[in-house]
Formats: C-alpha cells, structure tokens, sequence
C-alpha cells in the first residue's frame, strides 16, 4: 500500500504566503520609519518605502506586526509538532562546506522537498533574525513596559542597531531566494500548490 503526501503541505504554503505579504509591508513601512531619523548616511528612496509619512509608516509596520507574529507563531508550532522542522537536522560543518562549494560551481544538485546543507543553514539563520528582529522591534515600540528585551538588545539606541541589522539580513535573504527561484523555477509550483506527491512505501 502506498501513502502519498504533498512535497509542501498547506500549513507551510499558507504561513510562507502571509509571511510575505507580512514581510513586504513591514519592510517597506520600516524604510520609511527609518528615513524619519537615519542611522546611517543614507535614506531609502520614497518609491521603496510604505506610507507617505513617519506616522503612517508606523501605523502600517504595527498593523502588519498583527500578522507577521501570529503567523511566525503558528509556523513555529506547526514546524515542531508536525516534524517539519527535523528536516534541518542533522547540520555538520562538513556538509556545509562541501554543499556551499558546489553550490558555487554550479553544482549543487536540487531536490524537491529536501534541504542541503547550505540551505538548512540559511533557513535557520533566518528564522533566528525573525526572532531577534521582532524581540528587537518590541523593545524600540515599548521600550519601558517591555524593558527586558530592551535590556537584552542593550538598550533603545542599540536595539535600533540590533533592529537595522536583523532586517539587513532578512532582506539579503529574500533577495538570494528570489534570484534562485528565477534560477530554479521548478521550485515555486510546488509551493503554491504543494508540488508533486512523495510516495512512501508501508
């Protein structure tokens, strides 16, 4: 008897899909909150921010906030009572090292449903800049009534830093998976509509 499953089961496509849209609202409101006092010498350009001015990119990153948390929340659960998230393990340094020199050469085969060892690394490289980046954003929006996680990032002004840069990371993510999406369009039927059923032999 076979049992056949999606390659990507519908909690994970419908999680994967708000999160962008999530993401997509709170960067762009971001840049704009951030062009309201820089950190650095530069500012976003105004076609890539979200909300004309500082109030209604605030307003947009918190409404967003509303479905980012909830939904990394259900993720994460979903992730570890379903199983998903052993397919990130076991992650050795070996294999790292080995898949990321394929992976520049070309040579880094690609399988539907299954991680290699750089992308295990990048997926829970992202996951733990989500964490920091909503503990760090929690610390800047209430940073006396949630005062431990201000402590924790070090204070207001480098929880900004802390913020600034867990985003710089998520974006250069988003950015590499875009671009191996266009590399590898194979990949994104899949999850859109769950892709090709995996049979296991019982």
């Amino acid at each position: 008897m076979r049992k056949t499953r999606p390659i990507h089961p519908w909690p994970l496509r419908l999680t994967h899909w708000l999160n962008v849209v999530a993401m997509v609202m709170m960067i762009g409101s971001g840049w704009q909150i951030y062009d309201g006092a820089p950190l650095f010498n530069f500012t976003f350009p105004p076609l890539l921010t979200i909300g004309a001015w500082l109030g209604a990119g605030i307003a947009w990153h918190l409404a967003f906030l509303w479905l980012f948390l909830p939904n990394g929340i259900v993720y994460l659960v979903w992730a570890f009572s379903s199983g998903h998230f052993a397919k990130f393990f076991p992650l050795r340094p070996r294999d790292i090292f080995y898949d990321l020199v394929a992976a520049l050469r070309f040579k880094l085969p690609q399988e539907k449903g299954v991680y290699n060892a750089v992308q295990k690394l990048v997926y829970l490289g992202v996951l733990l800049a989500g964490v920091v980046i909503v503990v760090s954003g929690l610390a800047i929006w209430k940073p006396v009534q949630l005062w431990f996680f201000c402590d924790l990032c070090g204070g207001y002004f480098a929880a900004r830093y802390v913020h600034f840069f867990a985003m710089a990371v998520i974006v250069a993510f988003i950015f590499v998976h875009v671009v191996m999406v266009a590399l590898v369009p194979k990949t994104l039927p899949a999850m859109i509509l769950g892709g090709d059923e995996q049979n296991n032999e019982t």
